[in-house]
């Protein structure tokens, strides 16, 4: 088992996507989509720009693992679909990928990831669909602008004084004593699920 931690440099609550019940983590952070395990936790902490360093944005275990067209077909997460008109949470909708027609080209839905008009943002189609996976997790805290501090222990552990708050790309490589002993501050703080709005939403119109 491993910890993936990495910042949440824009907290919208697309990624990661926190609602309806799954935390799901579909578009940004191709590496660690890549690379993540059923069973591994990802951490996202919150940004120094933003005056939120050293407190924690959401933590998901993986539960589960699926290809964009799955998730696009899926009706689990048809509610994960964006709707621009909607209310906050359907307008940042992660379910936007789907490969369709005899071109099998990558379909970008218009959403927080496409141009202003309402066209695909070719960049984030790139970067988005370099790793065709969606990691899902319903076991999982967001707290999104609200987030706690991260005890001290977890800035400085052991020896080597192991950061669990990283800078940019993320970090994997964390000793397996402090996985555990985070795992079990997680749990101790009996807080499970959609527990706080995106810090970013107050700069949203």
């Amino acid at each position: 088992m491993k910890l993936h931690s990495y910042v949440v440099a824009r907290d919208y609550g697309f990624a990661p996507n926190p609602f309806f019940g799954v935390c799901t983590l579909a578009t940004c952070k191709p590496r660690i989509r890549s690379v993540a395990q059923i069973g591994d936790w990802v951490v996202g902490t919150g940004s120094k720009k933003r005056k939120r360093h050293k407190t924690i944005v959401y933590a998901m275990r993986v539960t589960g693992a699926i290809t964009f067209n799955q998730y696009w077909a899926d009706a689990r997460f048809q509610a994960k679909k964006p709707n621009l008109r909607g209310s906050k949470k359907q307008a940042f909708g992660d379910n936007i990928y789907s490969k369709e027609g005899p071109t099998n080209m990558w379909c970008q839905a218009n959403s927080h990831h496409s141009l202003t008009d309402g066209n695909p943002n070719e960049s984030n189609v790139v970067s988005d669909t370099s790793t065709d996976r969606v990691l899902i997790s319903d076991d999982f805290v967001y707290w999104g602008g609200s987030g706690p501090t991260l005890p001290q222990k977890f800035l400085s552990y052991g020896p080597h004084r192991v950061s669990l708050c990283v800078g940019r790309n993320h970090k994997n490589n964390f000793p397996p004593d402090l996985i555990q002993e985070f795992i079990a501050w997680i749990r101790s703080l009996n807080v499970k699920g959609y527990a706080g709005e995106p810090l970013d939403w107050c700069r949203t119109p």
